[in-house]
């Protein structure tokens, strides 16, 4: 049985297997620096936002069978921290790859704003900053978790970059939302890379334009879990390439594409508002209706 055939295969008998439900409940509590949630009891994800982090991000994020989707940092890609926000060389810092003295996205401290019931609903402030340097840039975030079905968890991202003085972002392919995933998930252990035109593998998603891409394999000879970003249509330059390399990291990068083909810039006080959909699943793109998810998100205006 070829890949492809193998994937639908697992995905209809992970389905027949799993029994409608009625409404997941959620759950959200502070621990220390993170943010624990559940879901029916299960956990899901981590908020992590402590002091000696470049960046605030989400690990583990959990499929719905309770293994992870994501991976986090190892000795060739440290700079790789499972599902996150950062940039890299703006205006001369580096918010993205290690090393807090190049530049550190420091959380003034999350809110949890709806701590239970359908959906959790996370607020961050965050000051990007780094030594002897003035602030570029500081950002307002909401994360709404919930689980609109057994087979799908989302997390609706949505944060606003406001300038506090010129800013400016050299053409670099470390930039905004990003995830890595787990290595059996991936093209070069098995997995598939597809996006919303149907193109496959790094090959033919790289630098591709599209709404929406998602890295999906197969787990236990049986259950096929993905995750997919989806982006928002109110995003600047919608929609924007990617970044993918079939390893497992993938990103839509607009700051590796500039319309000058140099640069980026944000003038003082000027804010950019960012929304992305993540969808964490069990099935497959078509059995968990990404293209309808897509068409849904699109059609509901960024709440920042």
């Amino acid at each position: 049985m070829n890949f492809f055939k193998s994937i639908l295969a697992a995905s209809c008998l992970f389905s027949a297997a799993t029994p409608a439900r009625g409404e997941m409940k959620l759950n959200a509590i502070q621990v220390g620096s993170r943010i624990d949630v559940t879901i029916d009891g299960k956990f899901f994800t981590s908020y992590r936002f402590a002091a000696d982090e470049k960046y605030p991000f989400l690990f583990p994020v959990n499929g719905p069978s309770g293994a992870g989707v994501t991976s986090i940092r190892n000795g060739e890609y440290p700079h790789h921290s499972s599902l996150f926000f950062g940039c890299d060389k703006v205006n001369g810092g580096n918010y993205w790859q290690e090393g807090l003295e190049r530049g550190r996205i420091a959380s003034r401290g999350p809110v949890i704003e709806s701590a239970s019931g359908k959906e959790i609903i996370i607020r961050d402030a965050c000051d990007w900053t780094r030594p002897d340097a003035p602030q570029p840039l500081r950002d307002t975030r909401r994360i709404v978790i919930s689980a609109p079905s057994p087979q799908v968890r989302q997390i609706d991202f949505t944060i606003t970059l406001e300038a506090i003085e010129k800013v400016v972002i050299s053409k670099t392919n470390h930039s905004l939302f990003s995830a890595r995933m787990d290595p059996d998930l991936t093209p070069a252990f098995g997995g598939l890379m597809v996006n919303a035109e149907g193109a496959k593998g790094e090959k033919e998603t790289f630098g591709k334009p599209s709404p929406w891409l998602v890295c999906l394999g197969i787990r236990d000879g049986k259950t096929t879990e993905g995750l997919a970003i989806l982006q928002h249509p109110q995003n600047p330059g919608f929609p924007s390439p990617w970044f993918t390399r079939d390893y497992g990291f993938f990103s839509p990068t607009p700051m590796f594409w500039p319309a000058d083909g140099k640069e980026t810039l944000i003038e003082k006080g000027g804010k950019l508002l960012l929304g992305y959909r993540v969808l964490v699943f069990s099935g497959t793109a078509e059995s968990v209706g990404i293209s309808n998810t897509f068409t849904q998100y699109s059609s509901v205006k960024l709440n920042p």
